[in-house]
């Protein structure tokens, strides 16, 4: 059989190479028979500089000897032609074997580099057994670590700058690039949300994505910090992943994962910036970003002050029929925020050897504190007898986190395979402490005073372990395998005490006061497996499993609470098919869970807030849900257009819930909200995103997200339905640059009446005052707002600029929710930062080792060279 299969591979190999000689056609150009498209050469290797660190996007060409029948003149003529990757890789494939072929390596700063490349075939002995592995490796060519010496002419005075595209699409998610937006500068990554497609921002700054909270990484790594704790200014990009693949944590089941990407030095030398801001509120920000690359080092600075001021205004009106006791509360508020943040980052990655990389991030010494006050006017009536009382909140919350990330990176010589290993560890404590003052009033007279105050104080650490290898496979497919651990700790104490009317004696309320530790541990591994099944037809398709379990206590009872969850399997499907070089069509499906977290569990009765009792639920499941899209991308010039449908269906669904219970406290009935398992939700919709460089002095990005949900709560109330909506979401975004050096951006958004969105993975704290919304017992009003921001660049090489930017212009991005049920209805209205104005200066410095730069000197890879 050996034999057989021999003398067959040598057939096809003498026909593959006169397919390939002068004068015959050449394989898959038209040439048709057995052996036309059998060049099965696989040449590949790394470019690397003196230091042995790597050269990416520099210039790999190979070229094939032939001889000019007119002129019988050698002469060279291209087989192919690429730029080296990241960490220095080139790859060929369909390479003829028979054929004299050199390769070519060139880049800016860097001698050219040119040597032959030949394939050795194994020697065929007369009535010898050919070894066939042999056979086959004599198709590979590993050409190793490819040195190129620096070129002594130094390059000086070099300039170059280039735009990356606003939005990059790959088989799984969606990139969008921010590091020039006007309208964030001297902000926070909630500002920077709300100009991405796809994000909705609310009134309180949580982050939607098709209205429902994704999840939140840094640089591919799950994250603690919240997006206020980010500063826009030290944000390259934002990666909104829709559908999950196997590859990422299974939990948070309904709107996938937003990637926060942070700039990174990339060149050799030094740059830095320093952003210094105000606004009209009294805010005010400096930040500070200094980078430096040189051999084998890579190390980033990063240091952000920012003072707080944030001002609100809100007002409720609840209606309520509890046993036949009619009742009514109006509120209207005024809140003030002032606070500060202080956030420290380094980071450093060396390359330990040629194909070796550590890394190793750490934040720490930093924190916050912010001090709330809330002035609330309240007027409740009870079976028509009306009390007025005026409640004054004061807080503090303090917060300092720290933590640290270490990993390591590890390419092998056979392009694309490579070992990562992940450890990231946050943790942090954080104390308040509140004081609540409520005069009863009777025609502007205090008839009586009550008091309560609460101190609280606690502590979180939440580590991820990540082991994940990924090796190259034919049709340029990879294999992807990984295992993970997540353990996560919470300790909390807290202790309220209340002066009652008439009383002089605080007394600790002990249903107000909860006091728990708890620990949650998720094991994972998957496998994933991509490729091409033809030219056009591209695939991703892997497979997670996941266990994990809880255990809890209550500290001032003992209660002790745990749970196992069994492995659960979780598959998912990515399809792309090339239409036409610009047309692309792709199809995902994924399963994924949400985990119900201790605060939502545990059966305490909060009793902190007398208007907003709240409870969890200890019988609550997990929820399960199976997503499915199909996108359609169209590319043409510099114009993009994306238009994707898609469907949620989740069974069990964790929604907040407000009904009627026995108030432990008083014995009356009253409301209590608290968390169930709703039957099922139900989410489809169609999304349109469309960018383009309209002219050479105006930018454009679109985006419309129409869609429907509806949750079905039958199985908690059958008498109460749900109303299903269509909405629309839509984002407008232009950019204008003007002559001198100015720059506009005008951006817009507009949310239409909508569901009240599903809160996953929060604990039981509502607005102070105020009723919490449930997303099963509710909708928002329609509001839109309008930002501009002004930009004017100067100084050598525009290396500073002075940024105005306007927030919410119209004062219109007031938030109006309405909520009804069992014995209630209540409508609630809160604006928060109207008609904000920042005043931003910033200052970009550098000096680089032009020698080394490590950029191609083409058009493709321009768009890196800005400087940050």
């Amino acid at each position: 059989m050996k034999k057989i299969l021999a003398t067959a591979l040598i057939a096809l190999l003498s026909i593959s190479t006169f397919a390939q000689v002068p004068g015959g056609p050449p394989a898959g150009a038209g040439a048709r028979g057995p052996g036309a498209n059998l060049n099965q050469g696989h040449v590949f290797g790394k470019v690397v500089d003196e230091m042995g660190k790597p050269v990416e996007f520099a210039s790999v060409v190979l070229l094939k000897t032939t001889v000019d029948p007119a002129t019988k003149q050698s002469k060279d003529i291209l087989v192919k032609a690429q730029t080296a990757e990241l960490n220095g890789d080139f790859n060929f494939k369909e390479i003829p074997v028979n054929a004299r072929l050199k390769i070519k390596i060139s880049f800016v700063g860097y001698k050219n580099y040119e040597a032959a490349v030949a394939f050795e075939m194994p020697k065929m002995e007369p009535g010898v057994q050919p070894d066939m592995a042999k056979m086959m490796a004599a198709f590979e060519k590993d050409l190793g670590n490819i040195k190129l010496a620096q070129d002594s002419k130094e390059l000086e005075n070099v300039v170059v700058t280039g735009t990356k595209s606003l939005v990059e699409m790959d088989i799984d998610k969606k990139s969008f690039n921010v590091a020039q937006n006007l309208v964030t500068t001297g902000g926070t990554a909630i500002d920077v949300m709300r100009n991405i497609p796809s994000v909705q921002v609310d009134i309180d700054g949580n982050v939607k994505v098709r209205n429902a909270n994704p999840t939140l990484f840094i640089d591919g790594r799950p994250t603690s910090l919240s997006m206020d704790q980010i500063p826009a200014d030290i944000i390259e990009k934002v990666e909104v992943i829709t559908n999950p693949s196997a590859k990422y944590d299974a939990s948070g089941s309904m709107a996938g994962i937003i990637n926060i990407v942070l700039k990174k030095n990339k060149k050799n030398g030094y740059n830095g910036m320093v952003n210094v801001g105000a606004d009209r509120f009294g805010g005010s920000n400096i930040m500070g970003n200094f980078t430096y690359q040189q051999n084998k080092w890579n190390l980033t600075a990063t240091l952000m002050n920012m003072r707080v001021r944030n001002n609100s205004i809100g007002n409720s009106e609840r209606s309520s029929d509890l046993g036949g006791i009619l009742s009514s509360v109006s509120q209207e508020s005024d809140n003030k925020t002032q606070g500060v943040m202080f956030f420290p980052r380094v980071s450093a990655d060396y390359a330990a050897s040629n194909r070796t990389t550590l890394s190793l991030g750490a934040f720490f010494g930093g924190g916050g504190q912010f001090k709330p006050t809330e002035d609330t006017y309240i007027s409740s009536t009870v079976n028509g007898l009306t009390t007025l009382s005026h409640r004054v909140s004061e807080s503090s919350r303090e917060f300092k986190p720290s933590g640290f990330q270490a990993g390591f990176k590890h390419t092998y010589p056979k392009a694309g395979r490579e070992l990562t290993g992940d450890l990231n560890y946050f943790g942090g404590t954080n104390k308040g402490e509140g004081t609540f003052t409520t005069d009863y009033l009777n025609n502007n007279t205090i008839t009586g005073t009550q008091i309560q105050k609460n101190i609280g104080s606690g502590k979180n650490a939440f580590m991820t372990v990540q082991l994940d290898y990924v090796t190259p496979i034919k049709n340029e497919g990879t294999i992807e395998t990984g295992v993970r651990a997540q353990i996560n700790e919470l300790a909390n104490e807290n202790t309220n005490t209340l002066k009652p009317v008439g009383s002089d004696v605080y007394r600790t309320i002990t249903s107000a006061s909860t006091n728990y530790e708890s620990t949650n541990k998720v094991y994972a591994a998957y496998f994933s497996i991509s490729g091409k099944a033809s030219k056009t037809l591209s695939y991703k398709i892997g497979l997670r499993g996941e266990s994990s379990e809880y255990e809890g206590k209550l500290l001032n009872t003992n209660q002790a609470f745990n749970n196992k969850y069994p492995l659960s399997l979780f598959p998912s499907i990515f399809l792309k098919k090339d239409l036409s070089k610009t047309d692309q069509l792709q199809l995902s499906v994924t399963r994924r869970v949400n985990r119900p977290n201790f605060f939502q569990i545990i059966p305490f009765v909060d009793y902190s807030d007398s208007l907003n009792i709240q409870r969890g639920n200890a019988d609550l499941v997990p929820e399960f849900t199976t997503s499915g899209e199909l996108s359609y991308s169209k590319s043409q010039g510099s114009a993009t257009f994306l238009v994707s449908g898609y469907y949620k269906y989740t069974d069990n669904l964790i929604t907040r819930y407000l009904k009627q219970e026995t108030n432990p406290i008083s014995g009356k009935l009253d409301l209590i909200n608290t968390f169930v398992n709703a039957n099922s939700s139900i989410n489809y919709g169609l999304e349109f995103t469309y960018t383009n460089k309209l002219q050479t002095w105006w930018d454009l990005t679109a985006n419309v997200n129409m869609y429907n949900s509806k949750i079905n709560i039958s199985n908690i109330d059958a008498t109460q339905v749900n109303e299903a909506l269509w909405t629309v979401f839509g984002k407008l975004n232009n950019t204008f640059i003007l002559p001198k050096k100015w720059s506009i951006q005008l951006s817009g958004d507009y949310q239409g009446k909508t569901n009240v969105p599903v809160t996953q993975n929060q604990g039981m704290q509502g607005p102070p005052g105020m009723q919490t919304q449930s997303s099963s017992q509710g909708y928002i009003e329609p509001f839109f707002g309008v930002d501009l921001a002004i930009k004017k660049s100067f100084l050598k090489n525009d290396m500073a600029s002075l940024t105005l930017a306007f927030n919410d212009l119209t004062r219109s991005r007031g938030n109006t929710r309405v909520s009804f049920g069992e014995g209630f209805s209540q409508t609630s209205y809160r604006l928060s930062n109207p008609q904000m104005i920042r005043l931003t200066f910033s200052l970009r410095f550098g000096k680089f080792d032009m020698s080394q730069m490590k950029k191609n000197n083409s058009g493709g890879g321009m768009d890196a060279m800005q400087m940050q």
